[in-house]
């Protein structure tokens, strides 16, 4: 008899995030109504953050597989071949609604997140990346927020010792109750040494390995599955707490033991802790799994089976090993000084069996738990069209040397350095390009390849036109990689949106998606991991559609990546790519004149393919050495960039006919570069743009200390600079609102 020591209410059930019909299906399923433990293992496994119930009927529409995929969306992490024997393995996920709550520990537990599920696959980390998305600078808790979040990043990253070489960072006051913190994490391994999730063989050891369990972090995963509202701080306990020196020591521990053969099948126990981890790794292999929680580390005294299961204590794992190398694999976790207690056994009973203190506290259908949670087709609606904004009708109320200081010394566009000279970019020794370029690049081992890495994605796009957004946020990280000179292999994704149940925030997803899709497909860059973040709102209101891209691609020899800093003075300056001048949804039209508005620029994919393939063709034959895309604030904002990159002035001379100044200047027209070549070698890349069919125009020269603008005064580098690194730094010092 399976005690049933707690009245299971509609009360009780509704706070464990599970709904009237969800319950019902529980009790067809089981037959009896289920135990508290029980109730708690349905409400982990079927909320939206490890269920994807809402989400998973439009994920199964994106492209996952290209010849150099090894491992899709389903497992850990997504693994691709980069040649030599050697794959990378690399993730993205959320950490949002514990880092609102508590900013530090729920950065760094993103971070140390992200980290297991890359060496949960056998690989070494060798980078991370995050994305960041924060409230408007004057609200009260925005300071705070970004304080905690670059501390608990940089806190974690830099004890374990991995480089965080890239990541976004922005202001909106849609994020003003819900932060954004995603983290990427990349790794390197061998390419048939990849270690996946699914359990096989009867009778075989299931063993906990690493920290012990305590009472943090319960009911995390259901947390992140609810909108917030003005009690939310009361759930700082569900907040996990982190420990570096622990994950590294987890690491070295982990690795040396995939290397005895003794490994069948390994799990990071994340979300919903050793709930999902064994679950998922039952279902994977259809097989039952049995377990005693008597044998469970844990820290905490009288904790209760309840509270083992849901427990999300960080730096653990789960393993199925083999039975005959059961005591090398003992030795090796002694050896590092942490926990390794067998707790259970594979059966063949596909059941999923919870003992305690001799008693059975859960005995349930395992398939129903990790593969047959609810699925919904949730109403959703399409975002209304926005009017195309003429440049002609978009008066300049500033000169444009005004307005591109302004811009460039705002929150949006402002220099990042005081978030990431916080993070250890440098440390393995494998940094070739650092933060602050269009993507960074990692040398693979002794070289000469690269990994050239970038997160992005432009929110108040996927706002106005949700198709468009989530085209331009692919095209974007495919064009970052691009201007570097690496061929970009595969994407991870971390979905960022409102409550699902609303049709407009559905409609969101839904149109995100699409535009995803349609772009990853186009550009053969396919989506092989990440992360759905839904229920991103407070009191009824929904941050920005955030639909965050990493991007991964490789450089064949990093000794010939493209920078962005001019190289050299009489430099003769190209853009590649069509202007006509976009406007609307610009941060130009935003922060310059105050409307926030506009249908977004659009994103021809045929055009970026054919532009993007110019470009890394002159890099890769060795006749461009400075590339830089434009984005954000378009070519003015890109040359001023260069400017400060290399402490090089340049002059636009011809700056793209048949517009309006300010719109040639700051519109964000896409599938567009600018290339810093030899006088020598203009002519020639003209002519060769001109029998691709690739627009190109010679807009000016790199040289002397000052940007100068047609028409306007020069800007010296120095004042670029002093408007650039400002703001970011006497904000957190409290000096700016």
């Amino acid at each position: 008899m399976i005690p049933n020591t707690i009245a299971i209410t509609p009360q009780l059930v509704a706070e464990h995030g599970l709904k009237p019909d969800e319950y019902k299906r529980i009790l067809e399923l089981i037959g009896r109504e289920p135990t508290f433990t029980e109730l708690g293992i349905f409400s982990a496994m079927w909320n939206e953050h490890c269920s994807y119930k809402s989400s998973r009927l439009h994920l199964k529409t994106l492209p996952t597989k290209a010849p150099w995929v090894i491992q899709g969306p389903g497992e850990n992490a997504g693994v691709i071949d980069i040649g030599e024997g050697l794959a990378c393995v690399f993730k993205m996920e959320s950490h949002n609604h514990p880092s609102y709550i508590e900013p530090y520990q729920g950065a760094t537990t993103g971070v140390g997140g992200i980290l297991r599920d890359v060496f949960t696959m056998g690989a070494r980390p060798v980078a991370c990346l995050n994305a960041l998305r924060f409230g408007d600078p004057s609200h009260p808790r925005t300071r705070h927020l970004v304080s905690g979040v670059v501390a608990g990043i940089g806190g974690y990253g830099n004890s374990f010792g991995v480089p965080t070489v890239g990541g976004q960072m922005g202001f909106h006051t849609r994020y003003d109750g819900n932060i954004l913190v995603n983290a990427m994490a990349v790794g390197i391994a061998k390419a048939d040494e990849i270690f996946y999730a699914k359990a096989t063989g009867v009778g075989n050891p299931i063993v906990y390995l690493g920290s012990k369990t305590g009472r943090d972090g319960i009911h995390g995963a259901t947390m992140a599955s609810a909108e917030f509202d003005d009690k939310s701080e009361e759930k700082r306990p569900t907040v996990q707490v982190g420990d570096p020196f622990a994950e590294k020591l987890l690491l070295e521990a982990c690795l040396e033991l995939m290397q005895t053969g003794s490994v069948i099948a390994i799990q990071d126990m994340g979300a919903a802790g050793l709930t999902c981890s064994a679950v998922e790794m039952g279902a994977k292999g259809d097989l039952g799994i049995e377990l005693d929680l008597d044998k469970v580390p844990c820290r905490e005294a009288g904790m209760s089976a309840y509270e083992m299961m849901l427990s999300e204590s960080q730096e653990r794992m789960l393993m199925v090993l083999d039975p005959a190398k059961e005591k090398q694999a003992e030795a090796i976790f002694v050896k590092w000084g942490l926990d390794f207690a067998v707790i259970g056994k594979t059966t063949d009973t596909l059941r999923f069996v919870v003992k305690h203190h001799g008693e059975v506290m859960a005995d349930l259908p395992i398939k129903e738990l990790g593969d047959e949670a609810p699925l919904y087709d949730r109403p959703h609606v399409a975002s209304a069209p926005q009017p195309t904004i003429a440049p002609e009708s978009v008066a300049a109320p500033l000169s444009n040397e005004k307005a591109l200081l302004k811009l460039i010394g705002a929150p949006e566009l402002c220099s990042k350095r005081w978030v990431w000279e916080q993070y250890d970019h440098l440390i393995l020794g494998n940094t070739v390009q650092a933060p602050g370029g269009d993507a960074a690049v990692v040398r693979v081992l002794d070289g000469p390849k690269g990994l050239a890495l970038t997160s992005d994605v432009t929110p108040r796009y996927c706002e106005a036109d949700p198709v468009e957004g989530g085209k331009q946020a692919v095209a974007e990280a495919w064009r970052n990689i691009t201007a570097v000179g690496g061929q970009p292999l595969a994407i991870t994704d971390n979905l960022n949106f409102g409550n699902p149940e609303r049709p407009d925030a559905m409609g969101q997803f839904v149109g995100c998606i699409r535009g995803i899709g349609a772009a990853c497909t186009a550009l053969d860059f396919p989506v092989v991991s990440g992360n759905v973040s839904l229920y991103n709102e407070t009191n009824g209101r929904g941050i920005l559609p955030t639909p965050t891209i990493g991007g991964v691609g490789l450089v064949d020899d990093v000794a010939e990546c493209a920078g962005v800093g001019f190289g050299a003075e009489g430099e003769a300056l190209l853009l590649i790519g069509d202007t006509a001048g976009w406007l609307g949804q610009s941060v130009y039209l935003r922060d310059i004149c105050g409307r926030e508005e506009g249908a977004p620029p659009p994103v021809d994919l045929a055009v970026e393919r054919r532009n993007g393939d110019f470009v890394r063709g002159l890099i890769r034959s060795g006749r461009v050495r400075t590339a830089h895309d434009c984005s954000d604030g378009g070519l003015a904002v890109a040359l001023a960039e260069m400017a400060m990159a290399s402490g090089i002035g340049a002059t636009l001379e011809t700056p793209p006919p048949g517009l309006p100044l300010h719109a040639a200047l700051f519109g964000e027209d896409q599938a567009r570069y600018v290339l810093a070549v030899t006088p020598a070698r203009a002519d020639a890349i003209l002519a060769e743009a001109r029998a691709a069919g690739v627009p190109a125009l010679r807009i000016g020269r790199s040289g002397g200390d000052a940007l100068t603008l047609p028409g306007e005064r020069p800007i010296s580098v120095t004042a670029l600079r002093s408007a650039h690194e400002a703001w970011l730094p006497d904000y957190m010092a409290g000096k700016a609102a």
